[in-house]
């Protein structure tokens, strides 16, 4: 009756959207995903929800959810500088072919002062390791890079600074044995080493940065359990909004169809 007073259709009263059960999924994933991963944006979820999770749902419908749930991020403008455009660096075209490394710095809840050992494939921007500690001479670094290449093999060149651990005799003549180029860029020009950079401003964005660490081994755990998730779950815009580990498997597979 209340319908026929106010010349409302029963049928258009009564329905209900068919995608309602289907908004609130993308819903649920969007909230977990922004608790999970506080600097996560919009690109950065749909992408993980596309081509992590392999959802089809269309980019316009995740992003008008994303803004009824307020889940903008705010994002203060910053000043624009003048500066000349960098020289891009070159792209590997296989595995192995380069790696970056480069050093952190930040310090425990106590105040002392550590130090995180970063190395990524410059042709995935896969991350290969990272060492936590108070002190990281050259002798523990050659360390650190012999138990990388055990698992992945041996790099043809890696790229880094003239820090005293890279530069000195004992690196050196650790690169030597291996046949290892050691790729030092110039000094004062960090962005001829901009994958490392680039990754370790997301490594201090995302995790190092947001906590206040107890001791070494909380770093290091976490610090560990984020580099799987940055391999395997976190959209890489660089590589096409794919995660380092698909861009591997993608490689392999044309690699494997070639050779076919």
């Amino acid at each position: 009756m209340a319908c026929v007073v106010f010349r409302i259709s029963e049928s258009c009263y009564r329905y209900e959207a068919k995608l309602k059960a289907e908004n609130e999924e993308i819903a649920d994933w969007l909230m977990r995903l922004t608790d999970n991963h506080r600097t996560w944006g919009f690109m950065l979820c749909f992408l993980y929800l596309r081509n992590v999770r392999g959802f089809g749902w269309n980019h316009k419908r995740v992003y008008r959810i994303y803004k009824e749930l307020e889940l903008n991020l705010r994002i203060k403008p910053r000043k624009r500088l003048v500066r000349q455009m960098p020289q891009p660096l070159e792209v590997p075209r296989a595995i192995n072919e380069v790696w970056s490394m480069d050093f952190m710095h930040d310090q425990l809840a106590d105040g002392r002062s550590i130090r995180t050992f970063n190395v990524i494939d410059d042709f995935n921007r896969e991350a290969l390791g990272i060492e936590v500690d108070f002190s990281l001479p050259a002798a523990r670094v050659a360390r650190v890079l012999n138990q990388i290449i055990e698992q992945r093999g041996r790099p043809l060149a890696i790229r880094c600074d003239n820090g005293p651990e890279y530069a000195g005799s004992t690196l050196l003549a650790w690169a030597q044995k291996r046949g290892i180029k050691l790729d030092f860029i110039q000094p004062g020009k960090p962005q001829q080493n901009a994958y490392i950079e680039r990754f370790n401003r997301t490594a201090r964005y995302e995790w190092l940065s947001q906590y206040e660490w107890e001791d070494l081994a909380h770093v290091q755990d976490h610090a560990t359990r984020w580099m799987w998730s940055y391999n395997h779950e976190r959209p890489n815009m660089a590589l096409g909004g794919f995660t380092p580990k698909q861009r591997l498997a993608m490689a392999a597979s044309v690699s494997t169809s070639a050779t076919q």
